[in-house]
C-alpha cells in the first residue's frame, strides 16, 4: 500500500515539492505586495505591511523575493512577461496583419487592467536604482517597438492605413494604458469588455478609408 503523501510541513519533501511549495509562497507575496503598491503606492506601502497581511513576519518576505525594490520589480517583470505572452499569441493568429494587432490590443489592455500589468503603468521608473530603471526602459521599448511592428504588418498588407506608425503607436499605447488608473473591478463593465469597447473604437480609425 502506498503511503500517504507528505504535508507541506514535512521536512521530507522531495525537491520537486520543495519548489512547488516555495512558487507558492512567493506568488502569495507578490500578489499581496502588487496590490497594495496598486493602491496604495510605492512609496506608502512597507513590507510590513505586506507580510501583515499575509500573517508572516518581514524576513520571510525578504527571504523569498528580498528588499522593497526587488519585489516591485519582479512585480513588473511579471506584468511585461504577460505582455509578451500576449505578442506571441497574436503573432500566431489567422487573420490579417489588422486582426492580429486587434487581438494583442484586447489583450494589452485587459492585461493593464489587472494587477501586475496595473503596476507596469502605475510604477514611475523613478523610484527605481539606476540599474532597474534601466532594465524597466528597456523591457517597456521592447513591448512599444512589438506593437509598432504589428502595426507596420498590418499597413504591408493593406489592412491598416497610418501615416505615421510610430505616432500611431504613441497613440493606441496611451489610449490602452489609461484604464489601467481608473478601471475597477466590480465596477460595472468587465476589464474585457472595456478592452474589447476600447479596442472597437481605435481599430476603426485604423481601417483603410474609402
Amino acid at each position: 500500500m502506498s503511503s500517504p503523501p507528505l504535508s507541506d510541513e514535512s521536512p521530507f519533501l522531495d525537491p520537486d515539492a520543495r519548489a512547488e511549495l516555495r512558487a507558492r509562497k512567493c506568488e502569495a507575496i507578490l500578489v499581496a505586495a502588487v496590490r497594495m503598491f496598486n493602491e496604495r503606492g510605492y512609496h506608502a506601502t512597507s513590507l510590513d505591511d505586506v507580510a501583515a497581511s499575509l500573517g508572516i513576519s518581514k524576513p520571510v518576505v525578504y527571504h523569498y523575493l528580498g528588499n522593497k525594490e526587488q519585489v516591485l520589480f519582479e512585480c513588473i517583470q511579471r506584468g511585461l512577461a504577460e505582455l509578451r505572452f500576449a505578442l506571441e499569441e497574436a503573432g500566431t493568429q489567422p487573420g490579417t496583419g489588422l486582426d492580429r494587432l486587434e487581438s494583442f490590443m484586447v489583450s494589452y489592455a485587459e492585461i493593464n487592467m489587472a494587477d501586475f500589468g496595473r503596476c507596469v503603468i502605475r510604477t514611475g521608473d523613478e523610484v527605481l536604482s539606476p540599474d532597474n530603471r534601466a532594465r524597466f526602459r528597456a523591457l517597456k521599448r521592447e513591448i512599444d517597438s512589438q506593437l509598432r511592428g504589428l502595426i507596420a504588418k498590418a499597413v504591408a498588407d493593406g489592412s491598416a492605413q497610418v501615416e505615421d506608425v510610430r505616432l500611431t503607436t504613441f497613440a493606441i499605447a496611451g489610449a490602452l494604458n489609461w484604464p489601467a488608473r481608473w478601471h475597477q473591478e466590480g465596477g460595472g463593465a468587465t476589464s474585457r469588455e472595456i478592452a474589447e469597447s476600447l479596442v472597437g473604437f481605435l481599430v476603426e480609425g485604423l481601417r483603410p478609408r474609402g
